[in-house]
């Protein structure tokens, strides 16, 4: 049996080749700065990669908040993640919160964000980092940095507008506005907005569809996905020759072709 890492403020589970990480700092409605979250995160991302017994990730919290993203009552008291002069302060963003971007963004295997409330700020930049994002009806997002006087820190002005454009993400940061769920929706930011009782239901039934699929091809595919936006098409298919290569000589290959070729012949 796999051995999940020792989190500190976090819950992880691997069920069937899904890990589910449940953001567990009900106290501080799953607040990144103040806990130990971000330690948490990236520690989970970093076992991800190394463990071959997973092919998805979901990332949700517990109790009535996904994430308020950064500690109010910090930045009010210029203590923790927040304290110093500008120079102390940048290296604490450097060495705190940023590094859950740069390890989310190299996950290895798909992210999927069950969005259970609010997520609000670095919370809500914390969604925009999965590959998949499913909402509860009762989710809010806000991208407020400005309404603290503060920008987006972590990373969020980078994420938003691949996700959703420019100008749809300009107006989002700029005027700080909290939306829905049916919003988030129609703006492209979620996939799906059910009920809240199922939301973990609906996640996890997604996180078992891909989960299904050949796990080494499942990891290229998702490394293919994030190369593309930033490779020229010449570039990009010199890759994609050489992972289909790879695939090709996997025992995995060979095992999904005879399970396609049976079912073809039981029609």
């Amino acid at each position: 049996m796999t051995t999940t890492p020792t989190l500190t403020d976090a819950l992880l589970k691997l069920d069937n080749r899904v890990a589910t990480l449940t953001l567990n700092r009900h106290d501080l409605r799953n607040a990144l700065t103040g806990s130990n979250l971000i330690d948490d995160i990236v520690t989970t991302a970093q076992w991800v990669n190394n463990c071959e017994d997973v092919s998805v990730l979901v990332i949700t919290g517990a109790g009535s908040a996904f994430s308020a993203g950064g500690n109010i009552r910090d930045m009010a008291n210029r203590s923790g993640d927040f304290a110093g002069d500008p120079a102390e302060c940048a290296d604490r963003y450097r060495k705190g919160i940023q590094r859950i971007p740069l390890a989310l963004q190299n996950v290895e295997v798909p992210i999927i964000a069950a969005v259970n409330g609010p997520a609000i700020g670095a919370g809500f930049d914390l969604a925009n980092m999965a590959d998949i994002r499913i909402a509860s009806e009762s989710a809010r997002f806000g991208e407020t940095f400005l309404n603290l006087g503060i920008i987006p820190g972590d990373g969020g002005a980078w994420f938003m507008q691949r996700l959703i454009g420019y100008q749809r993400a300009f107006e989002l940061t700029l005027t700080g506005r909290i939306i829905d769920a049916s919003e988030a929706l129609e703006l492209g930011i979620v996939l799906q907005v059910v009920p809240d009782d199922e939301l973990l239901n609906k996640a996890n039934e997604m996180a078992q569809r891909i989960a299904s699929q050949p796990p080494k091809a499942t990891r290229l595919t998702k490394r293919l996905m994030k190369m593309a936006p930033r490779m020229e098409l010449k570039d990009f298919l010199d890759v994609c020759a050489n992972f289909q290569g790879m695939c090709h000589n996997e025992p995995e290959h060979l095992e999904a072709v005879n399970r396609m070729l049976e079912a073809m012949a039981r029609k």
